[in-house]
């Protein structure tokens, strides 16, 4: 099982998440949306979608320094394990409040408002329950080793080599033995992440509007 979650099934989340969002894109461009809501409900928004993208972007840096600056190029520069952990928690508590904040917020205005509920597909119910465990796990874990819960745990020198050798097509799963089971399952979700994200409406990440810098303006005039 050890050998077939950590070594087998990184490359499944990652092989159906390319695959599956090309396929999509090709045969189903005109669904490749977010299926706008700002009509059903859109004052609640207001707050709730800028906490919830801000807070990703800063945890989705958090997480790339984390797992791709290998502990001894931070060592060789000078900086303490004490230190790193110190900048990483000033900018990580931050990014998991306005995250998982902006989140709940999102789940309030999604299953709270009957226009809204009406208009919620399964996939929506599939993709927010995958993305609360998937913060809950990750910052319930972060939480937990900081106020010194989960004892010496370094996740520095577990999960961020493990992720390093699967990228390298060299899966080390003796890395993932010892590790906590909330970081296991945060592992696990983010995999469960990758393998639906070709079919909800996630797949709006990968997009950018470049053409509105090119168009002309919309010009608005009072009947």
């Amino acid at each position: 099982m050890s050998g077939f979650l950590w070594g087998a099934l990184p490359y499944i989340a990652f092989t159906v998440m390319v695959v599956g969002t090309a396929y999509r894109y090709w045969t189903g461009e005109r669904g490749w949306s977010t299926k706008s809501s700002e009509f059903l409900a859109k004052d609640s928004l207001k707050v709730a979608g800028p906490m919830f993208h801000l807070g990703l972007l800063m945890a989705f840096g958090g997480h790339v320094i984390g797992i791709l600056v290998p502990k001894a190029i931070t060592d060789g520069v000078g900086i303490s394990e004490h230190l790193y952990h110190i900048i990483a928690l000033s900018g990580g508590i931050p990014a998991g409040i306005l995250f998982f904040g902006g989140f709940i917020l999102l789940m309030q205005r999604r299953f709270c408002n009957p226009r809204m509920k009406v208009n919620t597909s399964t996939s929506d119910v599939v993709i927010y329950l995958v993305l609360f465990l998937t913060l809950v796990t990750g910052f319930g874990g972060t939480l937990l080793n900081a106020v010194g819960l989960l004892g010496d745990f370094n996740y520095r020198e577990a999960i961020s080599p493990w992720f390093r050798s699967i990228l390298a097509m060299n899966p080390d799963v003796t890395l993932m033995a010892d590790v906590p089971i909330i970081f296991k399952l945060h592992m696990i979700m983010w995999m469960v992440t990758a393998i639906v994200f070709p079919f909800t409406r996630l797949v709006h990440c990968l997009s950018f509007p470049f053409e509105y810098f090119l168009r002309n303006r919309i010009i608005y005039r009072r009947k």
